[in-house]
């Protein structure tokens, strides 16, 4: 219960801003692919649907257009519900922060795990089915998630940036230093980024296998384990805060009680 409330807790380190990072790239990778089998669309993947808007644009496809927007008015949607919610809980001195997203995200994937069967054939103005709606809506409430409490560190919605990081670092393992460059004018890989960069892509990777084969041989219903991490990361920070409010209402009371008698 320590480790999971400090993993999202408001003071933030290195180290669980790496575990914390490492689970949700897990997460984000099996939603990613297990979501393709049902909707046949990635739907982390903000840079396709820029393309998919500009082409159809030229092709006069208006239909694939309004479907791209929808998607990424969803995307940008979670990103900017994650800024309200964790400002929120800054201004009124919360340590749940950054556990009230993935609350969020939590409820939301259990909605996906029960009804994504019913939701398949809820149509919307976007001309896609809710489905793809909400899980764009997922991905970018936890991608910014991550974004915030990491200082743009981490990614784990997409690995494009990952895997570009991770090619600079190999290519300043590669690079030659001339014998009697000083040390200071020597190129050197960053060792810890290398493992942190590596790491996400595998974490990624295994949770894209685990959520295909999950969506292949269960169904939907294998959201719901998934969501039960992320409501188990989540609630720790939240039961702290519930627990200080009920404390400050309490002492008001006696307070108040105390000045009327």
């Amino acid at each position: 219960m320590r480790l999971l409330r400090h993993l999202t807790g408001r003071h933030r380190t290195t180290s669980t801003n790496r575990t914390l990072g490492l689970l949700l790239a897990f997460n984000a990778g099996a939603i990613n692919a297990g979501g393709f089998l049902v909707v046949q669309m990635y739907t982390s993947h903000m840079s396709g649907f820029l393309s998919l808007l500009a082409d159809n644009l030229v092709l006069g496809n208006m239909a694939l257009v309004l479907s791209a927007v929808g998607v990424l008015w969803a995307f940008l949607s979670g990103a900017g519900t994650t800024a309200i919610l964790v400002n929120w809980a800054r201004a009124h001195q919360l340590r749940s922060g950054f556990a009230l997203p993935l609350l969020l995200e939590a409820v939301l994937m259990l909605l996906f795990g029960l009804m994504g069967a019913i939701t398949l054939t809820w149509h919307t103005v976007f001309t896609v089915p809710l489905t793809v709606l909400l899980l764009a809506f997922i991905m970018g409430l936890q991608n910014a998630v991550v974004t915030k409490l990491s200082s743009a560190q981490i990614r784990t919605t997409h690995m494009t940036g990952v895997i570009t990081d991770l090619g600079i670092e190999m290519g300043k393992m590669l690079y030659w230093n001339r014998s009697g460059t000083p040390p200071a004018a020597q190129v050197r890989a960053n060792h810890v980024r290398v493992r942190l960069y590596a790491s996400l892509l595998a974490m990624f990777t295994s949770g894209g296998v685990v959520g295909a084969a999950g969506f292949k041989y269960i169904g939907f219903i294998w959201v719901v384990p998934l969501a039960a991490l992320i409501l188990a990361l989540s609630l720790p920070p939240l039961a702290t805060d519930v627990e200080r409010l009920r404390t400050l209402w309490r002492l008001r009371r006696q307070g108040a009680a105390s000045n009327h008698p």
